[in-house]
């Protein structure tokens, strides 16, 4: 058994992808020279001592190599078998995590067991990720059975409601990435092209509410919000009802009769020609009800409540943002929407990064030579803010080479993903590269001012034991059950 249990783990090292660890401890490095240029004060003498944060980072990576080691050391049928058990544990953790008497900047996601503070909402990422996998690699599910869909949002949305109540919004947005895959799995186009058309309506609608058109009182967020539910339930139409001819009359109807409206506002009596697509709108969720009961052809159902649903969540987007939203939230997202400034307030950590990225220039002030990030003038510029550092200090080259270095990553996920026998590991595959890529995206587009900030790491990079190792156990998890896909099973 010892001698077979030997041959195992020599398999296991032959199989593993060394190009995935390759650039995960390029990663690391990178990550380290930069909380070390981060935190790092004039006048320090011990870069390296555990009494500053570059030193105690390096604990960090040290213990997050071992687990990865522990990590591929480990059967990785237990991952399966145990994935439930796993979740639940987790989800306690996340639960008991709310009533945590201990608030960290106004968050109560940190339990603190003397010295040590954890963060559980960043190992609730792995579980959850093994629990779908689990869930949807289970002989006979079918994502199209809204039974079995409805299973797969409550394993997501459960530990987003916990981490929601922890004050950790950002964290829990994260989840949101499972939807990626998801749609790799099978989910209809329609439930993501739904969610990317309510960001566009809430972004659009907010951001040009008050801006009018011409010298008429027709607002410029209503008018172009209620103009794209209209073209694009007339998309819909063509693409699930394969009713071409029907939706080229409509597109003709709706944007002739937003032209004529128009101009009679412009040159006859001024009035709201948001009124007229209004109108519109409802007839068309008429329209495609008497098309159902015509026809009986179910989409045209899907496609009314696609249509009411814009109107509800548009309707409703200005009362969450100024009635249910924090003032803090509302104000970040004014500052990016560039109805606010507030360069003293909430737009004070972007526009100090931004100095800070764009003082770097092509080749950077070099090493420990920033002079943004040595006299501090961006918060949390080690955690949630550390690309600046990247940026000031590295330059343009040093910036783009650490972006392709994730490129690299995600590409590199997506083909082991794709080369998995078994759903369970190709689902937990994308899972693991849609919360990388999340990461990425919105940390670096926070620090560039082209995502709301809102507070979550960046991979590998910012200090801290929790995200470093709850990355890591996503990502040599994954790569041990890759590692395992030919071996022969004793």
């Amino acid at each position: 058994m010892v001698q077979a249990t030997d041959r195992q783990r020599k398999g296991v090292l032959r199989s593993l992808d060394w190009w995935t660890i390759l650039i995960y401890l390029a990663l690391l490095t990178f990550g380290w020279v930069s909380v070390c240029g981060a935190s790092y004060s004039y006048g320090d003498t011990d870069i390296f001592s555990l009494d500053t944060r570059s030193g105690m980072q390096i604990v960090w990576i040290g213990t997050s190599i071992i687990l990865g080691f522990v990590l591929l050391m480990t059967d990785d049928r237990y991952y399966e078998m145990f994935a439930f058990i796993i979740f639940g544990v987790l989800l306690v953790l996340l639960f008991a995590t709310i009533f945590n008497p201990h608030t960290i900047k106004g968050s109560r996601s940190w339990l603190v067991l003397g010295p040590l503070r954890l963060q559980p909402a960043e190992f609730a990422k792995f579980a959850t990720a093994l629990a779908l996998a689990k869930l949807m690699s289970i002989y006979g599910y079918d994502i199209h059975k809204w039974k079995h869909f409805g299973a797969a949002l409550v394993i997501i949305f459960v530990p987003m409601i916990f981490i929601v109540l922890q004050h950790e919004t950002g964290s829990a947005l994260v989840y949101l990435s499972f939807f990626l895959m998801l749609y790799r799995e099978g989910m209809p186009g329609s439930v993501l092209m739904t969610g990317v058309a309510m960001v566009v309506y809430f972004v659009v609608g907010i951001r040009y509410a008050d801006v009018m058109m011409w010298y008429t009182p027709t607002s410029v967020g209503r008018f172009a919000v209620l103009m794209m539910i209209l073209l694009f339930s007339a998309v819909m139409i063509w693409v699930y009802c394969k009713d071409r001819q029907r939706t080229l009359q409509f597109v003709g109807v709706s944007i002739g009769t937003a032209l004529v409206a128009m101009l009679f506002s412009l040159f006859v009596i001024p009035f709201d020609v948001s009124v007229i697509l209004l109108i519109l709108c409802v007839l068309l969720i008429g329209y495609l009800l008497w098309m159902w009961l015509s026809t009986r052809f179910i989409n045209y159902v899907w496609i009314a409540a696609f249509t009411l649903g814009s109107l509800v969540f548009y309707s409703g987007a200005d009362y969450v943002l100024n009635n249910m939203m924090q003032p803090h939230q509302r104000v970040r997202i004014n500052v990016l929407l560039g109805l606010e400034e507030d360069l003293r307030g909430a737009g004070y950590n972007v526009h100090q990064s931004e100095i800070a990225i764009g003082s770097g220039g092509l080749e950077g002030k070099g090493f420990l030579n920033g002079t943004q990030t040595k006299l501090k003038f961006v918060p949390e510029q080690d955690t949630d803010f550390i690309f600046c550092t990247v940026g000031e200090e590295e330059g343009f080259l040093g910036s783009a080479s650490v972006l392709l270095l994730f490129l690299a990553l995600i590409l590199r996920l997506i083909h082991l993903a794709e080369r998995q026998p078994h759903a369970f590991g190709r689902i937990y595959g994308y899972c693991v590269m849609s919360i990388f890529l999340f990461h990425v995206f919105i940390n670096v587009g926070m620090v560039l001012g082209l995502t709301p900030v809102i507070g979550i790491p960046l991979p590998f990079f910012s200090y801290g034991g929790s995200s470093l190792w709850g990355f890591t156990l996503l990502l040599f998890i994954f790569l041990r059950i890759d590692a395992g896909r030919n071996l022969v099973r004793q």
